[in-house]
């Protein structure tokens, strides 16, 4: 993971995290630019000047002091990364989803709920018997089944 200002290759990356003060970070909230979101460098960052991205069907201009403040991760970093099923995945943390297992009327249910392929989820909150799960994905809470986590793999985030 890195910042956007320091990435040396143009291409496609998922927005992992955004840091700064709650101002800036609730400002690119509105705009879409949450974690789990698509962005491509359109052109690097310079000394001079900012960056070109292109996001939500946009091009957009970010300057160095803002770029430095979103970090992102390439879409095809985790090729070789150990996949965990979401219902191992302790409180507190977050991974990216990688693979969806069970059959397609599963797998287009969990679809429909928003978790697709390169989304982030964080895990809220697991319910004192352990189940239900309580996950926050693409901002909002969703409730999971532990039965239904099983099926999607993930892979840790930092």
């Amino acid at each position: 993971m890195k910042a956007l200002a320091e990435l040396r290759s143009q291409g496609k990356y998922i927005i992992v995290q955004v840091l700064g003060e709650t101002r800036l970070v609730k400002h690119l909230a509105e705009i879409g630019m949450i974690p789990g979101r698509d962005i491509t460098v359109i052109s690097l960052a310079s000394t001079t000047s900012g960056m070109m991205i292109y996001f939500q069907g946009q091009r957009l201009a970010i300057s160095n002091d803002i770029a430095q403040r979103i970090v992102v991760r390439g879409v095809n970093d985790a090729a070789a990364a150990k996949l965990t099923p979401l219902a191992k995945l302790a409180v507190g943390k977050s991974g990216i989803i990688r693979k969806m297992l069970g059959d397609r009327a599963l797998r287009r249910r969990l679809m429909d709920m928003g978790l697709t392929n390169n989304t982030l989820i964080k895990v809220s909150q697991v319910a004192p018997l352990g189940d239900p799960i309580e996950l926050h994905v693409r901002g909002y809470k969703l409730s999971l089944r532990k039965q239904d986590a099983t099926c999607i793999l993930l892979e840790e985030a930092d």
